[in-house]
């Protein structure tokens, strides 16, 4: 990359910042804009930065207040966030197709968010990556998504929740099924099911969710199994542990 980027790190413990930058120094095409203990010091220096690399946890101004702040720009520099987090926890990172670090930073994990900024920031996403982010928050606040942010190949997708007719689980990924595609999103299931208005949505199978509008009928199979004819013409799956709340719904 012909132009450096910059970069910023927000950490209120000194080694953390200490051994980021250490691992940066293993890469060239990356500018340090400056390193710094708290959210206020970094609002100080954030003129020219690219990428912040966000502690989570620090006392005072948490960088999730920082977070809400840059999403609400235009254009605002990329967050890869830094926490200590197990990474069962981290799973609302990927659902919104944010980058995150673990500490200790590994070497190889680093250099994978690295790229996946340079790719951002070359496909210009800065605002996509802004609109990932305020979803992001707004889950924290415990508030059901209206969009679920997609990454692909330097690009991130903001798909409408009210347009999926329901969803997939298909190995890693979660097929997002809408009227004229099928979106592929790299989450558990299980973690993007929190995101959804349980009066919207309804849970029929292990790996399967449906929009409760979508229900038109139930019917057994000749194996005695069960399965769920949506109005989009789709045929569902249906587990037993599931048909009480369905039926409620078609009733």
């Amino acid at each position: 990359m012909s132009t450096p980027v910059r970069y910023l790190i927000v950490d209120d413990e000194a080694p953390g910042r200490d051994n980021l930058r250490l691992a940066m120094s293993a890469h060239p095409g990356w500018q340090l804009a400056g390193a710094c203990a708290s959210v206020a010091a970094a609002r100080a220096m954030l003129a020219g930065v690219d990428v912040i690399f966000l502690d989570i946890q620090m006392p005072g101004e948490s960088g999730l207040v920082l977070a809400r702040e840059l999403a609400g720009l235009a254009e605002p520099p990329l967050i890869v966030f830094v926490t200590a987090w197990s990474v069962h926890a981290v799973d609302a990172f990927d659902v919104h197709a944010l980058d995150y670090l673990l500490k200790p930073v590994d070497d190889a994990r680093l250099a994978q968010a690295l790229a996946r900024a340079a790719s951002m920031l070359g496909h210009r996403q800065r605002a996509a990556y802004a609109a990932a982010v305020r979803d992001y928050t707004t889950a924290t606040a415990g508030q059901f998504a209206q969009r679920i942010s997609v990454r692909s190949v330097g690009r991130i997708e903001q798909i409408r929740v009210d347009e999926i007719l329901w969803l997939e689980a298909a190995g890693n990924y979660v097929e997002l099924r809408l009227a004229a595609r099928t979106v592929l999103h790299r989450v558990p299931l299980s973690r993007l099911e929190t995101l959804l208005d349980p009066a919207v949505f309804l849970r029929v199978h292990r790996s399967a969710i449906v929009r409760r509008d979508q229900v038109a009928s139930l019917a057994t199979r000749g194996d005695g199994s069960w399965q769920l004819l949506l109005r989009c013409g789709a045929v569902v799956a249906v587990s037993e542990r599931y048909l009480v709340a369905l039926r409620a719904t078609i009733m």
